[in-house]
């Protein structure tokens, strides 16, 4: 095994976890049940400890990738000297009548297109992130793997054989054409039946028509549809369905820089994420998702009294608590690789505007707030009234001392901003004095602390004239409106201090006590920030030529990753990211109206 790049991989899933699919035939990162499970395949994180299950051809080969048209379902073409053979790959959804529990598989179908090909099988399941002994067994269908009360069966009509340690699994076999060879891979099963009755044919038409379904349900008509489709099909990708959470990323640990400490999980659901995702869903014509996410914010919200935390795990069963697993290296060797997240229990004011917009987008497009959203919103709103004067680590969730960051002010002044607009024009009861005047007064003190002159800019934090890329969503939110020159002056310095090329970092590290100081990578997300904001103060001829440019940058698939090396044009962070494709349904969006010649919504969120 060798690493290869983040952006080699596909993904397939079944709304409840997921698997990472290389051009090389490799899965290297599957977790069951649960996106936030213990790792199967983690390979992608130690090439030679973390457990793989590849089918591959002997020798020389080219390989291709495709999604099955508006579907999920994954197909792998390696073409060799003496024939071509497809993998397709997939993850069977739950069926209707017991949505909660899903058949836990892998359906890998190899087919024989043309000619002859020699193909080899590599299994080594590690149970446990690989911090235990996975034991493998034959049996009559193919093989039992085991850790302690774990168990899972590879069903194969193959013969495997094992290496003397018993933890791998491997084979050579033949494919000719027309032949046809399912393997099954079944989380919970012990024992292998007869791979004819795992059904793959119709388990795979069956997903089919499930993800061509969901991708129907799309009412965008403008440029770049195929695109923006897939970016749909990604998010639902990441919904945690049993719950209704949305997955920042379904993998941990994948690096913000070749070598570097800034590794984190991501396989949890950020509150912060709510506005844009509610916007996305409603906007693209799914209101049933929206409102399952709104539901799931709401429960989770109400579980505080005092305070908030910014992200929480997408079931009762998720472990915050952040570890670190020393015996794994890291992608390409960068450690450490983390698992849970401390900024769940971080002060983050930002999160009371974000609850709030969350249910304000939603109120947008259905004429009212789901039950027990007004309690929420004006419990977010008296919080930020009365918190609003401390610091907090930010939007960035920086683990140095915390600050007066300008975003989570401003973030503060929406949650007030929202709930009174909710009174005012939607007839809700709410202390609008009390608001009203605690708005004013953070507005005030925003103007004056985060401004500098001398940069002609909105600043990262009070007290600093440190550029900050989250200033680029101070039109967006209604704080200013976008024809004041402070927008204009903002954005240009943005792009002169953050971006390299179409690409924008987020600040400069040794400008920003973050408690880790060392580079990372340009994020996709603020890439398209910033195009949005070129778009909104007119330039755009300048905002088209960025969007072609970034997203050139999108894999073989369509799928972004978290951030990019600007310089070596390397994927880096965890992947796929779903703030980068929300990034870009909102720019193609809005791109696609100011081609048309209609006025854009510069609907970045909200």
């Amino acid at each position: 095994m060798a690493y290869h790049d983040i952006h080699d991989y596909g993904i397939i899933g079944d709304m409840n976890s997921c698997a990472l699919i290389g051009l090389h035939g490799s899965i290297d990162w599957a977790c069951f049940p649960r996106f936030d499970s213990p790792s199967v395949f983690a390979a992608i994180l130690d090439d030679s400890k973390g457990g793989h299950f590849s089918i591959a051809p002997v020798g020389e080969h080219q390989s291709t990738q495709r999604y099955l048209h508006n579907t999920n379902v994954l197909e792998t073409t390696f073409r060799t000297s003496s024939g071509t053979v497809t993998i397709t790959d997939f993850m069977p959804p739950p069926r209707a009548a017991d949505a909660g529990a899903p058949p836990h598989q892998i359906h890998r179908i190899v087919r024989g297109i043309e000619g002859r090909v020699q193909l080899a099988i590599s299994f080594a399941p590690r149970f446990n992130y690989a911090r235990g002994t996975t034991a493998l067994s034959l049996s009559r269908n193919g093989v039992i793997a085991q850790w302690g009360e774990e168990i899972m069966a590879l069903v194969t009509s193959v013969p495997l054989s094992l290496g003397s340690s018993k933890q791998r699994a491997s084979a050579h076999f033949t494919v000719e054409t027309g032949a046809e060879f399912p393997f099954v891979l079944a989380y919970g099963l012990e024992r292998t039946p007869s791979p004819g009755a795992m059904d793959s044919t119709s388990e795979m038409e069956r997903t089919i028509r499930f993800w061509e379904a969901i991708g129907a349900k799309v009412n965008y008509t403008g440029c770049w549809r195929d695109d923006v489709v897939r970016s749909f099909l990604v998010l639902h990708l990441l919904t945690y369905r049993p719950t209704g959470a949305v997955v920042a990323a379904p993998t941990t640990s994948l690096p913000e820089t070749i070598g570097g400490s800034r590794n984190w999980d991501y396989r949890f659901c950020w509150l912060r994420d709510g506005a844009w995702t509610v916007g996305i869903l409603a906007r693209l014509g799914d209101p049933h998702e929206a409102d399952a996410f709104t539901d799931w914010v709401i429960k989770h919200s109400q579980l505080e009294v005092d305070q908030m935390q910014i992200l929480y795990g997408i079931s009762p069963q998720s472990e915050l608590r952040e570890e670190t697993l020393d015996h794994l290296e890291g992608y390409r060797g960068s450690g450490p690789v983390r698992i849970g997240n401390d900024a769940a229990f971080h002060r983050q004011l930002d999160v009371f505007g974000e609850v709030v917009l969350t249910l304000s987008t939603f109120h947008l497009y259905y004429g009212r707030l789901p039950n027990g959203g007004w309690s929420l919103v004006q419990r977010m709103a008296n919080l930020a009234a009365s918190m609003w004067r401390a610091p907090d680590r930010g939007i960035w969730e920086v683990r140095g001392e915390e600050q007066h960051f300008i975003y989570s002010k401003i973030m503060c002044w929406v949650a007030m901003d929202r709930a009174i607009d909710l009174v005012e024009t939607h007839g809700y009861d709410g202390n609008v004095e009390h608001w009203h005047s605690e708005a004013d007064q953070l507005k005030e003190e925003i103007l004056r602390e985060g401004w500098c002159a001398e940069k002609q800019s909105f600043t990262q934090r009070y007290g600093s004239d440190s550029i900050d890329a989250s200033a680029l969503l101070i039109p967006f939110l209604g704080f200013l409106p976008i024809d004041d020159p402070r927008v204009h002056s903002t954005i240009k310095r943005v792009e002169q201090e953050l971006s390299e090329g179409p690409f924008v970092r987020r600040y400069i590290p040794e400008e920003t006590d973050d408690g880790l100081g060392s580079d990372e990578g340009a994020f996709f997300m603020l890439s398209f920030w910033l195009i949005g904001g070129l778009l909104a103060v007119g330039e755009r001829d300048e905002a088209l030529k960025r969007f072609e440019q970034v997203s050139a940058h999108k894999n073989h698939l369509g799928l972004f990753s978290e951030m990019i090396d600007p310089r070596t044009l390397q994927a880096l962070g965890n992947f796929p990211q779903a703030f980068s494709h929300i990034g870009f349904i909102h720019t193609a969006r809005n791109l696609s109206k100011a081609q048309q010649l209609e006025n854009p919504e510069e609907d970045l969120i909200g």
